[in-house]
């Protein structure tokens, strides 16, 4: 531990004699510093054993003194070593009231101390005590990295926890905690995950303090990782500040977390490739091939049915959605996604895919992460954590902007996602094509995610809710609005009607209220006016949508 005024007392060669403040001496001690000024305090920072001889100050004036003592307190000084047998036989009796009055330790120096050996004797100490410092962090180094190598990053934890007298826990890079030490720790940890989220929001390195006085511990909150955007968090708490042993074994643990961290980055590198060919394969439809190239690595979750989602960030999706519309090459031909894996810290799709992989490594469970350009490609288990937290990270999102009404659509920070229908690896390729379906439908109707079985399971009317079915529309009937302008009758509602009873003329008639004489020549004017015959199923086809469209913008 550093020096204190105690310490010193006890140093048998410097004979120093308490005669203030005796129950304030065990204040640690920065520097001891001599100083003849009458006011030295601009040149203290606080913590000091300041040493006067009272060379230029009346000792004897006790309003001086009670302002001379006052200042130094103010400016954190810890104590004032005053020589006797030098200007003074013994310290006047106005500084140690002074002294006694504001709590100051005071303490008498002999004249056979010169204040030379009281400043080597803080010297001495404060040197020792870092050294014991760093010989700690050293033997702290070694015991983490030791503990890293034998037990992973649980043993780092729990040896890190018996170090700084508290406890540890380390977050994936979702904000949730993977590992805590000791196992009481949970729930403390759990509680901190909005402060980790923070945390993550800044480059790295970055931390944090959570908690102090007034909370049941003092937790520093640290990132893990080299990139951009943290890939993990590392919290320590503690009853009280860390020393500098303490501190020695928090960085070392820092240190080891990162480069475990960065490894993993590798070789999760390395598996992403190794997925992209899988898919590749899947989609070229060789499930065999695919099967032995997953080995143990996907192998699970080709066994499964599994789930198959596109994900686009909405800037992406709203380019993509003024295309011609023509199928992406992925999804068509044998070379699938592309093989590059760029790093992905910082976009929404980033965030998406460290969502998935950390439901479903939390869960156990195999998945398939393919960055694809600007989309970005998961196999996932059919019901399992990955899907599920697709889903209500969609949720949350699409929470957040109504919660913004004023925040555009298209923002970067948001997704579009289309989830297929539960397949096998004999359906991947279909699969991947109900995917990129159900990424369409969300990207016209402004949704983030829509499900495949959504579309076949509802009406097609939402379908029609588009800008080019809608100006379709609009040409196909407009000769017929014209037409009913003028009040020569009413096309448009006879040929609805005539459509919905499939060419019935007395039951269309019936609802209309006419002789059935009068729909047919009525149906004789749509055919004139539009060129069309209605004895032909398409033109019949066209003219029901183009109807329907038009209702379902509410005209």
């Amino acid at each position: 531990m550093p020096p204190t005024l105690a310490s010193l007392v006890h140093h048998s060669a410097l004979k120093l004699t308490v005669r203030a403040g005796e129950d304030r001496l065990d204040v640690p001690v920065r520097w001891a510093h001599v100083s003849e000024l009458a006011d030295p305090v601009p040149y203290m920072e606080g913590g000091e054993l300041l040493l006067i001889t009272a060379l230029k100050l009346d000792a004897e004036d006790p309003e001086v003194m009670r302002r001379y003592v006052k200042r130094l307190v103010a400016a954190g000084v810890v104590g004032l070593g005053f020589a006797v047998g030098v200007n003074y036989d013994e310290i006047p009796k106005a500084l140690v009231d002074a002294a006694e009055e504001e709590g100051l330790p005071l303490l008498e120096v002999p004249r056979r101390t010169p204040f030379i050996a009281i400043s080597k004797a803080v010297s001495a100490a404060i040197a020792a005590d870092q050294y014991r410092a760093v010989t700690a962090g050293f033997a702290a180094q070694r015991e983490l990295t030791k503990q890293a190598l034998t037990d992973g990053p649980e043993g780092l934890l729990a040896s890190l926890a018996g170090q700084v007298d508290g406890w540890a826990a380390l977050y994936d890079a979702s904000g949730a905690v993977v590992a805590t030490a000791p196992d009481w720790a949970g729930r403390r940890a759990a509680r901190l995950t909005p402060d980790v989220e923070r945390l993550r929001e800044r480059p790295a390195p970055a931390s944090s303090v959570v908690g102090g006085e007034d909370r049941e511990d003092r937790v520093e909150l640290h990132s893990l990782g080299t990139g951009r955007r943290p890939r993990a968090a590392l919290a320590v708490g503690t009853a009280a500040a860390l020393g500098t042993a303490e501190r020695y074994a928090v960085h070392s643990a820092i240190a080891l977390l990162t480069l475990t961290t960065e490894r993993s980055r590798s070789l999760h590198a390395a598996e992403q490739r190794i997925g992209a060919a899988v898919l590749r394969m899947l989609l070229a439809g060789e499930p065999d091939h695919a099967r032995t190239v997953a080995g143990e690595l996907y192998g699970e979750l080709l066994d499964a049915p599994f789930r198959l989602i596109l994900a686009e960030s909405a800037s992406a999706s709203a380019a993509r959605a003024h295309a011609d519309g023509h199928a992406r090459v992925a999804a068509t031909a044998p070379s699938g996604p592309a093989v590059a894996v760029p790093d992905i810290n910082g976009d929404p799709l980033g965030g998406l895919a460290e969502v998935v992989e950390s439901a479903a490594a939390r869960a156990g469970e195999s998945v398939l992460v393919v960055p694809d350009g600007e989309r970005l490609v998961v196999l996932a288990v059919d019901g399992g954590a990955a899907v599920s937290a697709c889903g209500e990270y969609a949720v949350s999102l699409e929470a957040a902007r109504a919660a913004v009404r004023e925040q555009p659509a298209g923002d970067e920070d948001e997704l579009v996602v289309g989830l297929s229908a539960p397949a096998g690896p004999i359906a991947a390729a279909a699969a991947y094509k109900q995917a990129e379906q159900a990424l369409s439908v969300a990207r016209r109707r402004g949704r983030f995610l829509v499900e495949h079985e959504e579309l076949a399971a509802g009406s097609v009317l939402p379908l029609l809710a588009d800008d080019a079915v809608r100006a379709f529309a609009d040409g196909l009937l407009r000769a017929l609005h014209e037409h009913d302008a003028t009040g020569r009758g009413d096309l448009v509602a006879s040929l609805r009607a005539w459509l919905s009873r499939h060419g019935q003329w007395d039951a269309a008639a019936a609802d209309l209220g006419v002789h059935r004489h009068t729909l047919r020549y009525r149906m004789r004017r749509v055919e004139e006016i539009l060129g069309r015959s209605l004895d032909d199923p398409d033109v019949r086809m066209e003219l029901w949508l183009a109807l329907k469209a038009t209702s379902a913008a509410g005209e």
